[in-house]
């Protein structure tokens, strides 16, 4: 699945690569401008997102709020991966509910 993502005058390629649906969370393997997985879930709180190889983490909305997203996941890694992250849930989730919408 790709998708582009924009910053200030940059605009690059995203990909995700790599789905795992673990039940409880899921782990995203998203190729771009650098390889970023991620493992993503919902708490008491609401949702997350951890990049491993980051040291990164924080607390999310749901993923079909880019913007929110994107805001939060700049804060704990640098813009152009930050933004690549909330890109790929994005598109990932929007994908997932277009599925689960035609299954019904």
């Amino acid at each position: 699945m790709t998708f582009n993502c924009y910053y200030q005058k940059q605009k690059w390629l995203g990909r995700i690569i790599e789905f795992k649906n673990y039940g409880s969370y899921f782990e995203i393997r998203v190729e771009s401008l650098s390889s970023i997985t991620v493992i993503f879930g919902k708490t008491s709180l609401g949702f997350f997102a951890c990049m491993p190889d980051y040291e990164a983490g924080c607390h999310l909305i749901e993923p079909e709020n880019e913007a929110y997203n994107r805001e939060k996941l700049t804060s704990v890694m640098n813009p152009i991966d930050g933004i690549t992250v909330a890109r790929a849930l994005y598109v990932l989730f929007k994908d997932l509910d277009k599925k689960i919408d035609n299954e019904q």
